[in-house]
């Protein structure tokens, strides 16, 4: 697939909210994996602060919706825990946080 059929696909993806089926297909696989292996399998925001975390993720840089040019650029990659790729993305978690219930009514 070419640089122009890759853009294509994606933009087509992302306008049938479908991006989960780049996410599977086997060309983003074989890149994670080398990302990953890339990147020693470590969490690269907890390595710039002297810590170690393996990674889960591996996270675009500039993401997929604005530069769907970039999806397999590996340049355009870096390798994060699950915390930090959240603190990357908080807009996808809020809808998961529980809003706390009130336990129980004053009654005075």
């Amino acid at each position: 697939m070419d640089s122009l059929e890759l853009v294509q696909w994606i933009s087509t993806l992302l306008k049938n909210n479908n991006i989960k089926a780049f996410y599977n297909s086997s060309l983003w696989l074989h890149t994670r994996a080398d990302v990953l292996e890339r990147d020693h399998n470590e969490c690269q925001k907890c390595k710039a602060k002297g810590l170690f975390s393996p990674a889960d993720c591996v996270h675009h840089k500039n993401h997929i919706k604005e530069h769907p040019e970039l999806a397999v650029d590996k340049e355009n990659l870096i390798s994060l825990c699950n915390e930090c790729h959240n603190e990357e993305h908080p807009e996808k978690f809020l809808k998961y946080r529980r809003k706390k219930k009130q336990l129980n009514k004053e009654r005075w």
